[in-house]
């Protein structure tokens, strides 16, 4: 790879620019899913930094990435041969007002340290299923998290957002100053700038139910309905993960069940139907603090350690052929990894064209992943008939971003809408999307379906899937058992 000569970093930066030979490098050049060798990667601790940065980036004429937790599954929080902006230093959570539950959170911080942060005020924000995650990427994106059938969205809960864009200008976006900014951020903004701060409403909570579980998964896909069935008409207490994979020529389910509840004797009930959708091989429900969900435990450092292709769907309904697709998706050719997350609930509250996330009467997501050795094609065979029936995608599991992926996560006038703001604030394209383009900034090729690409992809463990992570695994992810 051709070295480029960068100019003299600029004094506030002084100190906070890594490149290769430095002992950092090793640490930061990389992602969870993919190894990189970027040109450098600036590290700033403040806004003022972010603005200094940009603008430094810029004038390298380099590829510029952002990253926040270096989770992304489409890999695009680093690259090859350009400059990566690392926010990881940008990592403050202050609550603002205890009593409405105004949260200030950097977008550098990882969910593990929110958590920790917050469980003395008694307070929580639904956010993804692993501490390890940044919030600037889940927090621009969605946040399917395990609260969300109760509280939605984690950018449902936002407020306020800080944001720099490509230019340099620093702009605060909340519902009257900014409100079309302030829309494109909550599911569309990693196109729009660099978001340096969320002020989010969170919501009282200390102790939660987890009800972990794994039951025989019928061939016929019937354990798969019923469990779609028995989320869709669940109290809004319970949110849930299945992983279904093959096990030999049958197929588990494994499940963890959260409900939003301070005692057992209110969580067993909430629980008790998902018992009777198979035979159970697995249970124990205990109430545990919200951060045992997503543990400091799950901080480590990002080194491509995790590699695969995954993507996903949501469905309104699963009917019987549905069903039958997702099982087969898991014991078919290929052989993917599939899993299911509820939605609907609080999501559904929400006026489709209230964020950029538009998708608001769906009730299942579903998401499909292949490890190494298989790639995208063996992806591409399982996923096809599950593909056709879904009814839109999800930004945040998609590690193939191209044109078509943009039809299914930002459909119709939402698509419209995204593609003029996000030239509007980004016009000379710094931060353009791969699903605009199909190409990845991180190495200017497009991607190609047969080869694993970079893909925050669920780790693969002897944990038993679908399960809280008691030590730095992702939880709640599709892991795939060692035999």
């Amino acid at each position: 790879m051709m070295t480029h000569a960068l100019g003299r970093v600029p004094s506030s930066l002084t100190g906070q620019i890594v490149t290769p030979g430095d002992r950092r490098y090793a640490q930061l050049r990389s992602t969870y899913t993919t190894s990189a060798s970027p040109a450098a990667v600036l590290l700033p601790k403040t806004t003022a930094q972010v603005v200094d940065a940009i603008r430094y980036a810029r004038e390298q004429r380099l590829p510029i990435a952002v990253r926040s937790g270096g989770h992304g599954f489409s890999g695009a929080s680093s690259n090859n041969g350009g400059v990566v902006i690392d926010l990881s230093m940008l990592n403050r959570v202050q609550v603002l007002d205890e009593r409405a539950g105004l949260v200030r959170v950097e977008a550098g911080a990882r969910w593990a340290n929110v958590a920790k942060a917050l469980a003395p005020y008694g307070l929580v924000i639904s956010s993804g299923d692993y501490g390890g995650v940044g919030v600037g990427g889940l927090a621009t994106g969605g946040g399917v998290g395990w609260l969300v059938r109760t509280h939605g969205l984690t950018i449902d809960r936002i407020r306020a957002v800080e944001v720099v864009l490509a230019d340099g200008t620093l702009v605060r976006a909340d519902a009257e100053h900014e409100p079309e900014l302030f829309w494109l951020v909550r599911g569309a903004g990693a196109g729009a700038g660099i978001v340096v701060a969320f002020e989010i409403e969170a919501a009282e909570q200390r102790n939660v139910g987890v009800a972990q579980l794994v039951v025989e998964a019928h061939a016929d896909g019937r354990t798969v309905r019923e469990w779609a069935s028995c989320l869709a008409q669940a109290p809004r207490e319970l949110s849930a993960a299945a992983v279904l994979f093959a096990e030999g020529r049958s197929a588990l389910m494994s499940i963890t069940a959260v409900v939003a509840a301070e005692s057992l004797r209110r969580v067993r009930p909430v629980v008790e139907p998902l018992l009777a959708i198979g035979k159970v091989l697995e249970h124990r429900t205990d109430l545990l603090p919200y951060p045992t969900l997503v543990p400091t435990a799950h901080l480590h450092p990002n080194v491509g350690q995790q590699r695969g292709t995954t993507t996903n769907g949501l469905f309104s309904d699963l009917d019987d052929a549905g069903a039958r697709a997702v099982t087969r998706a898991a014991t078919g050719p290929g052989r993917a990894v599939i899993q299911l997350r509820s939605m609907g609930g609080a999501v559904n509250d929400v006026a489709a064209d209230a964020t950029a996330y538009p998708h608001r009467h769906q009730n299942t997501l579903v998401i499909a992943s292949t490890f190494p050795p298989q790639g995208g094609a063996a992806l591409d065979i399982a996923w096809r008939t599950v593909g056709a029936r879904a009814d839109g995608a999800y930004v945040n599991f998609e590690s193939r971003p191209n044109p078509a992926a943009f039809a299914r996560i930002y459909p119709g006038e939402t698509g419209a809408r995204v593609r003029r703001l996000w030239k509007r604030y980004d016009p000379d394209g710094v931060f353009r999307s791969a699903l605009l383009t199909g190409q990845s900034q991180r190495s200017g090729q497009p991607a190609r379906s047969g080869q694993p690409q970079r893909s925050g992809q669920p780790a693969r463990s002897g944990q038993r899937s679908g399960q809280p992570a008691r030590s730095g695994q992702r939880s709640g992810q599709p892991h795939r058992r060692r035999r």
